[in-house]
Order: C-alpha cells, then sequence, then structure tokens
C-alpha cells in the first residue's frame, strides 16, 4: 500500500542544521519560520481565508442569477458599492467584477496554495526521509509572495473604478484597452497580484523539484516515492513550464494600459488572439496543476482505506507523467470558436481525445485499488471516492467538447460552467477535504470531530451536485455565461426555474463550509491528542509522533523496498499477499 518504508535505528542521524525559525517566541514563530510544516500550516489558514471569500462571491452570483435584481440577505451590506447599490442588489457591472474576483481567487489564491502550498510543503520531506526543504527561506519567501499578491489582489476593489470585470480569463481586447477597461488600475492590479503570484509559485516549484531530487532517504529510488510526491513533483515541473507564460502575458496586458504599448491593441497593430493563445498555454497545463495533486492524495487515501496496496503504481506513474506532457499540446480546444484552422482544430481534437486515455487508466486503477478490499467507511474515504466519481462526470463532458462541431454549439454556455466545476470543484475541493481530514491528525496532533466531517461531507456532496449538475441543462438549452439577468432574454425565461434550483445548491454549498470550519477550529481547541498512526497507515510521516520535531526523523530513514510492496507487519497484516512474508529487515519501531 502507500510506501512501506521504514527507518533503520542504525542509520546516521538526519541533518538538523540551523533552528529554521523554530524557537522564535509568540507570533514570530508564524510571521517567519523557515520549517517547512510550518509553511504549510500558513498556506492553509491563508487559503481558507481566501476560500470564505471567493465563496462568499459564488453564493451573490447565483442570487444574482436565481433572483434578478432582489437584495441580497446578509452578504448585500458586506460587499463593496461598486458591486451592489444602495438596497444591495448586484449591479450589472458588479455581476461581472464578482465572476471575475471569484475565478481568479478559487484557482489562485485557494486551489493552487491548498494542493500545493499545503500538501507539498507538509508531505514532501516527511514522505521521502529529508529533515526539511532544499531552501528553507526560499520556502518561507514563497508564502510572503503568495500572501502579498493576494494583498494586491483584493486592493483593487478599493482603488478608482474597482476591481476588474473582465472574466477570470482577462480576454483582450477588453482588459488591455483603457476605451473597453472601465477599471484600467483594478485590471492593473490584477495582472500584478497574478505576476507575484506566479513568483510564488515559481520559487515553490523550484524548491520542490530540487528536495524530490537531492534528498531522498537512502534506498528512496524515484519509482519508491509514494504517489503524492511524484504528483506534486510533475506539478512543480508543470509550473515551471507555465507559469512563465501568464506572467509574461499579464506584464504585456500592464504595458499596454500603463506604457501606451500595443500587443493586444488591434488599432495600434497588435492581436487580441495573442493574450488568448498565451492564456491558454498556461490555462490547460493549469488544470492539470490542479488534478495532479489530487490524483496523488487522492490514491493514497483510497488504499489506505481498502487495506490493499495501490493497483498499478508504475501504471500511476506513467499515466501522470503522460498527463503533463499532453496538457501542453491542447489548448487550442478552448478557442475553436475564435476563428481557426478546420485542419488545426482536428490536431488539437484529437490530442484532446487522447489525453483521457491515462485520466482513464488513472480511473481503472482507482476502481482496482478498491475492488474486493477491506473498504473502511471513513470521512476521508467518502471525499477520495467522491473525487473519484465527481471527476469522471467532469471528465465525460470534457470529452463532448473535445469534439469541433460540439464545441461550437455549447461554448461560452452554461454547460461549459457545469464541465470545469466537476473538474474542479468536483475534482480538486473534494480531493483537498480529503486530504485535510486524512493528515489532519498528522499537521496538528488532534483527531477531528467526526460528525462534523460527516455532516460537511453529506452538505458538500448533494449540494455540489444539485448547483452544478442542472447547469448542463442550462447549457444545452442556450443559456449563455457571463449574463447578470437571463429573464431578460425571451428564450432563457423557461429555463428560470434551474436557475433557482441551483441558486438554492449554492447557497447549501456555502452554508457546508460551516461545519468545515467550525470543526478545524473547534478540533484544535477540544479534541482529543491523535495516535501517531490513527489510519494504521505505512508511510514514512506516520512513524514520527506529534509534535514532529524539527528536523523530523532523530535518524535518517532507509528504505528498503518499493512503496506499494509490502505491508510494516504487525500493523495490518491484511495489507499482504496471501502467503506472502514481509522481508525480515524491516523493522517496526518509530523512531
Amino acid at each position: 500500500m502507500s510506501a512501506s518504508v521504514t527507518a533503520d535505528s542504525h542509520a546516521a542521524p538526519a541533518h538538523h542544521g540551523d533552528d529554521h525559525g523554530h524557537g522564535k517566541p509568540g507570533i514570530m514563530h508564524w510571521i517567519w519560520n523557515t520549517d517547512h510544516k510550518v509553511i504549510a500550516m500558513q498556506f492553509l489558514v491563508s487559503a481558507v481565508f481566501f476560500l470564505l471569500i471567493g465563496g462568499a462571491m459564488a453564493v451573490a452570483m447565483r442570487w444574482q442569477l436565481g433572483f434578478p435584481g432582489h437584495p441580497i440577505p446578509v452578504l448585500g451590506h458586506l460587499l463593496p458599492s461598486g458591486i451592489v447599490n444602495d438596497e444591495g442588489a448586484i449591479m450589472p457591472s458588479g455581476y461581472n467584477v464578482l465572476v471575475t474576483m471569484h475565478g481568479t481567487i478559487l484557482v489562485f489564491f485557494v486551489a493552487m496554495p491548498l494542493l500545493i502550498g499545503v500538501f507539498g510543503n507538509f508531505l514532501i520531506p516527511l514522505k521521502i526521509g529529508a529533515g526539511d526543504m532544499a531552501f528553507p527561506a526560499l520556502n518561507e519567501l514563497s508564502y510572503w509572495l503568495f500572501a502579498l499578491s493576494g494583498v494586491i489582489m483584493m486592493s483593487s476593489f478599493w482603488v478608482p473604478g474597482g476591481a476588474p470585470g473582465t472574466g477570470w480569463t482577462g480576454y483582450a481586447p477588453l482588459s488591455s484597452v483603457a476605451a473597453y477597461n472601465q477599471t484600467p488600475m483594478g485590471q492593473t492590479l490584477w495582472c500584478v497580484a497574478l505576476f507575484v503570484n506566479g513568483l510564488s509559485s515559481l520559487t515553490g516549484a523550484v524548491n520542490y523539484i530540487t528536495t524530490v531530487i537531492t534528498m531522498r532517504a537512502p534506498g528512496m529510488t524515484m519509482f519508491r516515492m509514494p504517489l503524492p510526491v511524484w504528483a506534486i513533483f510533475l506539478t512543480a515541473i508543470l509550473l515551471i513550464l507555465a507559469i512563465p507564460v501568464l506572467s509574461a502575458a499579464a506584464a504585456l496586458i500592464i504595458f499596454d494600459l500603463n506604457l501606451g504599448t500595443s500587443f493586444y491593441k488591434p488599432q495600434g497593430g497588435g492581436q487580441p488572439l495573442l493574450w488568448q493563445h498565451l492564456f491558454w498555454f498556461f490555462g490547460h497545463p493549469e488544470v492539470y496543476i490542479l488534478i495532479l495533486p489530487a490524483m496523488g492524495l487522492t490514491s493514497e487515501i483510497l488504499s489506505v482505506n481498502s487495506r490493499k496496496p495501490v493497483f498499478g503504481y508504475k501504471a500511476m506513474v506513467w499515466a501522470m507523467i503522460a498527463i503533463g506532457f499532453l496538457g501542453f499540446i491542447v489548448w487550442g480546444h478552448h478557442m475553436y470558436v475564435s476563428g481557426m484552422n478546420l485542419t488545426l482544430s482536428a490536431a488539437f481534437s484529437v490530442s484532446t481525445m487522447v489525453i483521457a486515455v491515462p485520466s482513464a487508466i488513472k480511473t481503472f486503477n482507482w476502481m482496482g485499488t478498491i475492488w474486493r478490499g477491506s473498504i473502511h467507511y471513513t470521512v476521508p474515504m467518502a471525499f477520495a471516492v467522491s473525487f473519484v466519481s465527481m471527476f469522471v462526470i467532469g471528465g465525460l463532458s470534457g470529452i463532448f467538447m473535445a469534439s469541433t462541431p460540439v464545441d461550437l454549439f455549447v461554448h461560452h454556455t452554461y454547460f461549459i460552467v457545469a464541465h470545469f466545476h466537476y473538474v474542479l470543484f468536483g475534482g480538486s475541493m473534494f480531493a483537498i477535504f480529503a486530504a485535510i481530514y486524512f493528515w489532519f491528525p498528522k499537521m496538528t496532533g488532534r483527531m477531528f470531530d467526526n460528525t462534523l466531517g460527516w455532516i460537511h461531507f453529506w452538505m458538500t456532496f448533494v449540494f455540489f451536485n444539485l448547483t452544478f449538475f442542472p447547469m448542463h441543462n442550462l447549457g444545452l438549452g442556450g443559456m449563455m455565461r457571463r449574463i447578470a439577468d437571463p429573464t431578460v432574454y425571451d428564450c432563457l425565461r423557461q429555463l428560470q426555474p434551474l436557475n433557482v434550483v441551483c441558486t438554492i445548491g449554492a447557497i447549501g454549498l456555502g452554508l457546508a463550509t460551516i461545519p468545515f470550519v467550525v470543526n478545524l477550529v473547534m478540533s484544535l481547541r477540544k479534541a482529543p491528542d491523535a495516535p501517531a498512526n490513527p489510519w494504521n497507515s505505512t508511510t514514512l510521516e506516520w512513524t514520527l509522533s506529534h509534535p514532529i520535531q524539527h528536523g523530523n526523523f532523530p535518524v535518517t530513514p532507509t528504505v528498503y523496498h518499493g512503496p506499494y510492496e509490502y505491508s510494516v507487519p504487525g500493523l495490518q497484516k491484511d495489507f499482504l499477499p496471501q502467503n506472502e512474508k514481509a522481508p525480515a529487515h524491516v523493522t517496526l519501531e518509530a523512531h
């Protein structure tokens, strides 16, 4: 199952180096601390904060679509004045701002930091037997660049003109020509925030790659690494290749808005489509930047809670490598309606269908992992299985849109909204919740409240599907994206009951975050201490008792076999194949 690796009691002591800020008193312990475990918690707290903000924006958007022109209870008086009128109802221009900022915040300030900043930082050193990241100070700088980008992004609400309303994709020339863009200062801050956020991602990616390549414990070969480490390692490579493209594209918008250049301005000889090519060359790998870590984390949770090894470990690794490579050659499927040559669109259509193959390999391997397993129905397992189910739904709708004739019909409709929310929320966020609950005992030393966890799961699962599944029907019925009031269109009025259903689901989905946040806060204050290994897992991090000291391992672990070959004898014998004995040199001591 997930990495049967153990610590050899005769190994050399781990390198501890300086104190990495571990001994700093009080608030300074949390402000500047280069211990990877503390940095993971910094990312976690910040990302949950942005989750509440971005989620509130989503509820406000859905309220406007379900009940156009009606004041929003509670939220209407909390949103900035440029978004709502004096009565607390959303204005059309304010709706566009919500669309823009909701998408931007959820992608760059919630999903990415939770999947990569939190679990990349917390798990990589622990799972490969390292004392810390390769560059601890650079690691902390990565967090503060992320925090700075969040401050810049949120400040755009309060500059003259307010935050941008150009959509989270920021299409030119709407975003790059001041005459079209009613909020050029807000748009500039949006681009600056993405640029700084990109620096944060790049510094983190360099750290992850260097740590994995150079700091693995003795015996921890590449194909002995647990799947979460593989997933985040490959994601870091995608970040190195994709983020600079977005950063350069955002810089060009800053130049067009403020320095008189014409990179995207058609009247100056620029090409608005250049932005689409640059954005989507980043944007489609970004989908896998958000999904690959989720796949790795989910693989381990499914294995542990099925009491079985991961089915087809090497096939899973090669499938992730294939997904990462193919993700860079499919960006044109976002641009079928841009006047693309039909031969070129056919090439992108084929490559998009091909990328479904490695995703299908992973899906069937997950099914093979839980097939005939001794399944333990825990909260993390429920979220992990839901991740697989929701990702399959989103992936199947993606296959339809890979076909150019189909995409020409559904492009810029709510069918697309349903698709990418099933992939990103149904995929990434369900995996994030699974991972938070699974590693919460190791991160905090406390057990979460199981009842609140199940309430959170069922509310999230039910209201998520109530919100987004009807959007497939809205899209097939012709409802366009980014319209503030669908009732002004005669052809859409018959679809309004579905909009009301989606809005009710969105409100419920927003309320589902309450037991989640309460669970996190109350468990830290009142929950019982967690045992060192509450899930009977066999990866290295579970051999350490809380609190995990600076340097992680008192002795350097030594790895004797691959991550999914054996279990540690005496912990869970049902992991072992029938009549097979574990190697004698695997020890039980948790050093």
